[in-house]
């Protein structure tokens, strides 16, 4: 029997899921969260940076996905200072890292496709999905 079959459901956190995928998919799922963490692999950024590299997430989605990722602990947010303006760093903590892997996997596919299958292009902000 498969590891994430040993029982009926899995549990973190006081939440149940059917299986690892379903409790992975709600970990990194969605549009942002896997690209938020691709972002953040190589090095902390700061709230403005990621605005500038996710020009096409609305600031509200972005702040929520950062909040999501940092309750689930994929995330670390870092205040400096205390009057404003302070800085906030986001960068991945050690369980995020983990999750570097996967990403890797998930650009080379996406690469692949669009090398067989697409293109690349460069397009105006306004039009990026």
């Amino acid at each position: 029997m498969k590891t994430e079959c040993i029982g009926d459901h899995v549990k973190l956190k006081g939440k149940i899921y059917p299986c690892t995928v379903s409790l992975t998919m709600d970990l990194v799922g969605g549009k942002w969260k896997a690209v938020i963490l691709y972002h953040l692999k190589e090095e902390a950024k700061r709230y403005s940076e990621l605005r500038k590299e996710l020009a096409a997430v609305t600031e509200m989605t972005l702040s929520l996905q950062l909040k999501q990722l940092e309750k689930d602990g994929l995330v670390s947010r870092k205040v400096f200072g205390e009057k404003p303006p302070v800085k906030v760093v986001y960068s991945l903590t050690d369980l995020g890292k983990t999750f570097i892997p996967v990403l890797d996997a998930i650009t080379e596919w996406g690469n692949r496709l669009v090398v067989e299958k697409g293109e690349f292009v460069n397009v105006p902000e306004k039009e990026t999905i």
